[in-house]
């Protein structure tokens, strides 16, 4: 059968940032946004083999829900030969021709700041005392990264209690200055909606809830940080006014005036992300959208004028915003993203164009 002790030393050495298992396919690894067969090095994993592997890594109760359920999210800890431990974000999953699991690796420490190129406005949010901060992005675009840089700078600075709710804990906080609560799903925790209640009686002053899924969800986030709580969290949205309309929009029609008046309360900032290949050396990097909560942004929500966002955050420099083509362009000027880079991932090209023109 094959080792996954040496299926992840071998990912692990090779700066993977995924590993992707497929029936009768050779493992694949994600290298620098691009999915690479290992077939050189693996043979194809048959069904049966796969799922003798997936339930070894498995304790009963997590077997047990893989059985019933079909799928599965959970983090694991694997230990390489040097002893180093590396900590992963598994999610097993049943499909047409048998098991398949994908892992992320999850890096042994918190980054920093600088190691992820995090902008002076965006260090400014772990100096906040409350109100609602969101990372939005595609599957990983980076945003729980972020975001632990950014629960890292507080728990190094602040006294203050860090308590967070993830599907499954990614990384591993130790308590500094702050206190530090983190519970997972289905480990510590039965469910999103019970936990969150109970935070909102833990006497957290910083939340972090690894995404906000649903219409509860939304609600007691908000709910969290009308009420004196800075609150952390993600979406899957691709810009800061998809992300507005989003959570206004999962709301009843009776229930969305109130909705925006309430985010315009406590709206602090959305940072969109992406990460993307350098062109000049190995790895990615991340590009960002960011919209801080000024009085003029707060009024356009309260308004219903979120077609008028993106113009807000082209004419926000001095409150620390960026449109994400204006830093397509940086990055493309400076030489860090190839042209080809920047154009495919804009949405805007045309302002992408117009912004290279005149610089």
């Amino acid at each position: 059968m094959i080792s996954f002790a040496h299926l992840i030393q071998q990912a692990f050495a090779s700066g993977a940032s995924d590993v992707h298992l497929f029936p009768h396919r050779s493992p694949s690894f994600r290298i620098d946004g691009q999915m690479l067969s290992q077939s050189n090095d693996f043979a194809p994993i048959l069904p049966e083999e796969m799922e003798n592997l997936l339930f070894s890594l498995l304790d009963e109760k997590e077997q047990s829900v893989l059985k019933k359920e079909w799928e599965l999210d959970v983090g694991i800890t694997q230990q390489l030969a040097d002893g180093t431990q590396v900590r992963l974000r598994a999610n097993l999953h049943r499909q047409s021709k048998g098991w398949g699991a994908s892992f992320r690796m999850i890096p042994r420490t918190v980054p920093t700041p600088d190691e992820i190129t995090l902008e002076p406005s965006l260090r400014e949010l772990a100096n906040l005392s409350k109100g609602l901060v969101l990372l939005t992005g595609p599957t990983g675009s980076g945003k729980t990264t972020t975001l632990a840089a950014l629960l890292e700078l507080i728990n190094q600075k602040k006294k203050k209690h860090i308590l967070t709710i993830e599907d499954p804990i990614e990384y591993i906080l130790e308590a500094k200055k702050s206190e530090v609560t983190q519970r997972e799903l289905g480990q510590n925790t039965h469910n999103f909606t019970t936990a969150l209640r109970s935070a909102l009686r833990s006497d957290p002053d910083v939340l972090f809830i690894g995404e906000m899924r649903d219409l509860e969800s939304m609600q007691l986030a908000l709910t969290a940080s009308e009420t004196g709580q800075l609150v952390f969290s993600t979406l899957h949205t691709p810009d800061a006014a998809q992300t507005i309309d989003r959570i206004i929009d999962v709301f009843p029609a009776a229930q969305q005036a109130m909705v925006r008046s309430q985010l315009a309360n406590v709206l602090q900032a959305v940072v969109a992300q992406i990460l993307l290949p350098r062109a000049d050396g190995p790895g990615r990097i991340a590009c960002r959208e960011i919209l801080t909560g000024t009085n003029a942004v707060r009024t356009l929500i309260r308004e219903n004028q979120i077609h008028q966002i993106y113009g807000a955050i082209s004419t926000g420099r001095e409150f620390g915003m960026q449109t994400m083509e204006k830093n397509l362009v940086r990055l493309w000027e400076e030489g860090t993203i190839l042209e080809e880079t920047a154009y495919a991932a804009s949405t805007r090209k045309e302002t992408l164009l117009k912004i290279r023109a005149k610089m």
